[in-house]
């Protein structure tokens, strides 16, 4: 069993989605399919769920036009052509009937119309093709606790619905929707479909997570930045998490971790290549020589410093400046300490001025906003000599602000003003890779 994921990208038009059927059927093993909405219709959803009537029904005339188009496009042949202008129909009489109820409405039924339109169409083309094939709603086995995925629940009901569907060689689901233990209509908002993906791994303990994107896998430097990449052949669970969070593009940091806990691998792919070898996450071999792997950059930091004399052999001092962080649900990315201050930095600035009003207690605050958290990923073991030098080295010429080492065997990071963001991962690039 493998599970195939696709983004809005690789479902944008008719052409596309025909070559994600091709991909899945290009073989005879056993998958689940999960899509996303196509792009741009879940934003467009969101809209829906906060117009007046009027200015709904303009949007629902654009979406209609658009997915009559999209139809048009995609079947060749009049029964299944015609079903789906029956499904499509029978939506947006559903979505202009929502439109009646007064605001505020819950823009999460709105938006789950998104996948369930993409993996309808998807239903039926595979059916036009005599494929093998049955479509899950995932509405029936998501499910979420306090907005964590209840896997129990999940491996208990999926397996069921799948034994229902029948032995079939595609099982087609959603990504992203899913109910709370409300029975609500929810979302997996961090990671999205690709977090449904493997979710769907592990609950099944599938053979491997295919997450398909427009990208070769993941490259060592940001390709938007960096003139000359290269992609990752292989990645550790714990490097593509530390990777994910300091801003590649590359999978969510929780889209990791039920793969991890279960170890399935992870296979990142592309559909406008389909050949390429892509990157896999698996398991870290302890046997295999450690090293850099890649650099990833996060912008938008804010650097808090706490300066107080009261810190000096005082018992319960970081607790206590945590507890402001923990109070307004605001997470810490980096951290050093001295025998007088406290820095660290945070990159949401949602509750910043209440934070700074609170730390105000404890010494004298100083922020410094505009800053970039640039991490170099890799297996850095404790008997390896030379990896922070190595590190450090191509940023001689720098400031930097800070300096994370220690906390994982995968990441070194340092702070740095966002202004010098490109000459940081240039010099890293030159240095540690040669380019």
């Amino acid at each position: 069993m493998i599970v195939y994921k696709f983004g809005g990208t690789s479902l944008a038009n008719a052409t596309r989605m025909k070559s994600v059927a091709d991909l899945v059927t290009r073989d005879d093993e056993q998958k689940v399919v999960v899509l996303s909405a196509a792009s741009g219709t879940t934003d467009t959803l969101i809209k829906l769920s906060a117009a007046t009537a009027e200015e709904g029904e303009l949007i629902i005339q654009g979406m209609e036009a658009q997915y009559q188009q999209y139809v048009s496009e995609l079947f060749d042949y009049t029964d299944c052509k015609q079903a789906a202008e029956r499904f499509l129909e029978y939506t947006f009489s559903s979505l202009r009937e929502a439109l009646g109820k007064s605001l505020p409405r819950d823009e999460k039924w709105f938006v789950a119309y998104g996948e369930i339109m993409s993996t309808s169409l998807f239903s039926l083309l595979l059916v036009e093709r005599g494929i093998s094939s049955a479509y899950l709603a995932a509405l029936d086995f998501m499910r979420i606790q306090e907005g964590e995925p209840d896997m129990e629940s999940i491996k208990k009901l999926l397996p069921e619905i799948m034994t229902a569907a029948g032995d079939v060689k595609i099982y087609i689901t959603q990504g992203y929707i899913c109910r709370n233990e409300h029975g609500q209509i929810d979302n997996l908002r961090r990671g999205g479909s690709d977090y449904s993906a493997t979710i769907i791994g592990a609950a099944l303990l599938a053979d491997e997570i295919q997450i398909w994107t427009d990208i070769d896998g993941v490259h060592n430097n940001d390709p938007r930045i960096v003139k000359k990449t290269s992609r990752i052949d292989e990645l550790s669970y714990a490097e593509a998490a530390e990777l994910a969070y300091f801003g590649a593009k590359i999978l969510h940091p929780l889209c990791v971790r039920p793969a991890r806990e279960t170890g399935v691998p992870i296979k990142l792919l592309n559909t406008l290549n389909p050949e390429a070898e892509g990157t896999i996450i698996h398991r870290e071999n302890l046997a295999e020589k450690g090293g850099v792997k890649a650099v990833a950059a996060k912008d938008g930091i804010i650097a808090i410093n706490i300066r107080s004399s009261h810190m000096l052999m005082a018992h319960g001092f970081l607790r206590k400046i945590f507890e402001v962080f923990e109070h307004h649900k605001t997470s810490v990315d980096m951290i050093t300490t001295a025998e007088v201050a406290v820095s660290l930095t945070i990159d949401d600035a949602t509750n910043l001025d209440n934070i700074v009003a609170e730390l105000q207690d404890y010494g004298t605050i100083t922020v410094e906003k505009g800053q970039t958290i640039i991490c170099v990923v890799g297996a850095f073991r404790k008997e390896d000599a030379g990896i922070a030098v190595q590190v450090l080295n191509p940023l001689r010429n720098i400031p930097i602000r800070m300096i994370s080492s220690g906390g994982s065997e995968s990441n070194i990071s340092v702070l740095i003003d966002s202004q010098y963001k490109q000459q940081a991962l240039e010099a890293l690039n030159k240095d540690l890779f040669g380019h």
